[in-house]
């Protein structure tokens, strides 16, 4: 199990455990975390957005450039804002943390 931190806009987090292998987004959908995916984990938008404590950013793996492209599209982007959906948990990623944006933009409506 792999422990999670969300961080609302207004500043509440919620602590999750989830079992490796699982996305951010897999995490959020299955906790009731107020994360869209509109693509449903298909990088088809850019509604998981989230942005990654800058603590844990360098852990993560470079994201691809279709990731970047997606990003590109997003409202409210920083230097570590990444997909939920393509963020996978394991364990070198125990007690990650990330922010939820204050919007984002659904381009599927």
């Amino acid at each position: 199990m792999v422990k999670i931190y969300f961080v609302s806009p207004s500043g509440k987090v919620t602590s999750l455990y989830a079992d490796a292998g699982k996305s951010v987004l897999d995490v959020a959908h299955a906790n009731g975390i107020d994360i869209e995916g509109a693509c449903e984990g298909a990088m088809a938008c850019s509604t998981c957005h989230v942005v990654v404590d800058s603590q844990w950013y360098e852990r993560l793996p470079e994201p691809s450039e279709e990731e970047q492209d997606m990003l590109d599209l997003t409202n409210g982007l920083t230097r570590t804002s990444r997909l939920g959906c393509q963020l996978r948990l394991d364990q070198s990623l125990d007690g990650l943390v990330v922010h939820l944006p204050l919007e984002t933009h659904n381009m599927l409506d």
